[in-house]
């Protein structure tokens, strides 16, 4: 970890490594077609998922979501996707539908299978409180998804 690039210095390394959180990272980075992300750390790039209950209330709700943020939330549900994919070896896609108003669903499938299924509310405020939060929804996610590729198998792989 990097003295001057980490978030605050205080996130343990346990956090980082992750396999959630480095999907997450992984999917980020693969999206960046100008190496902006290349020297930083892994702190850094996930720093924007860490938003605490105050710094979401002064968040407008109002007007289109941030394309920043839409690029976050895609990220996420990629990370899902990936990890779902390296556990189970079903191929998985995303797909997210958001509103302007930032109301929207996002779905984790697999041929015909819904893996994640998941209501997006106040899209404008997506975020954790910590990157533990976040490493835990995601692992949430990812476990549920498994668990039902692994019931349905043959409904994946159509």
């Amino acid at each position: 970890m990097s003295a001057t690039n980490s978030v605050n210095g205080t996130v343990p390394n346990e956090v980082v490594t992750s396999p959630f959180l480095k999907a997450i990272v992984q999917q980020i980075r693969g999206q960046d077609s100008y190496g902006v992300y290349r020297n930083w750390s892994d702190e850094l790039i996930l720093k924007p998922y860490v938003v605490s209950k105050q710094k979401k209330r002064e968040i407008s709700v109002e007007g289109d979501v941030d394309p920043v943020t839409v690029g976050r939330i895609m990220a996420f549900y990629r990370a899902v996707a990936a990890r779902i994919e390296q556990e189970t070896g079903l191929l998985s896609q995303v797909v997210v539908d958001l509103s302007h108003e930032g109301f929207g669903w996002a779905l984790v499938f697999s041929g015909r299978l819904l893996l994640t299924v998941k209501t997006l509310r106040d899209a404008h405020r997506f975020g954790f409180e910590s990157l533990e939060k976040l490493a835990e929804e995601g692992e949430k996610l990812v476990r549920k998804g498994i668990e039902l590729a692994q019931k349905f198998p043959e409904v994946g792989r159509l």
